[in-house]
């Protein structure tokens, strides 16, 4: 089984039964803010990293509501980057529901990149795991650790590919943008 298959599989059995497992449900009820998070892997066993992931997140309170598939993307490769950093990535985004703040939500992300093996490198340089925040609601925060939503997620077709499976209405809370609209906006490729 390819690495694309395996993650997808860890995250269909992670996802709730019924048709927000199919795709086809609501991603929330009224009282819960839609919460936004992506997954990537670039580095060993990428497949198992994105499940390994999912599975520390459902362990730390953080439930998957829906998963988008798992996307294999280009690396992004700043001028100047050593030719070992490309190597591609899996990609996915989920919705999750979590009884945590912002804040801690991104501490407990942390927690598990750490232990996952992922130590501090140059930005871009590859990683085991990458879990990002893009959304919390419709929250805005602009701190020294966390800037709600993701400051560059309209910028990024691994990222919006992958929402739009999930979450094709959800709207930008600053630029007021669908996040369709936004993918739409992108150049192809």
């Amino acid at each position: 089984m390819n690495d694309v298959n395996a993650a997808k599989q860890a995250s269909d059995r992670l996802s709730m039964g019924g048709s927000e497992a199919a795709g086809t449900g609501p991603l929330r009820s009224t009282s819960a803010p839609l919460i936004l998070l992506a997954l990537g892997s670039n580095l060993g066993d990428r497949s198992r990293a994105l499940a390994d992931a999912l599975h520390r997140l459902e362990a730390a309170g953080v439930r998957t509501m829906k998963a988008s598939a798992v996307h294999e993307t280009p690396a992004l490769m700043p001028e100047g980057a050593p030719p070992d950093w490309d190597r591609p990535y899996l990609n996915q985004v989920v919705a999750v529901v979590t009884s945590l703040a912002p804040i801690a939500l991104l501490r407990c992300t942390q927690g598990i990149e750490q232990a996952m093996g992922r130590r501090p490198a140059a930005r871009w340089a590859p990683r085991v795991i990458d879990i990002d925040m893009l959304a919390f609601g419709d929250q805005r925060l602009a701190m020294p650790e966390l800037t709600l939503p993701h400051p560059r997620l309209h910028e990024r077709r691994f990222v919006l590919a992958p929402l739009c499976e999930i979450a094709p209405a959800w709207r930008h809370p600053v630029l007021g943008l669908t996040a369709a609209a936004l993918l739409a906006r992108l150049p192809e490729g």
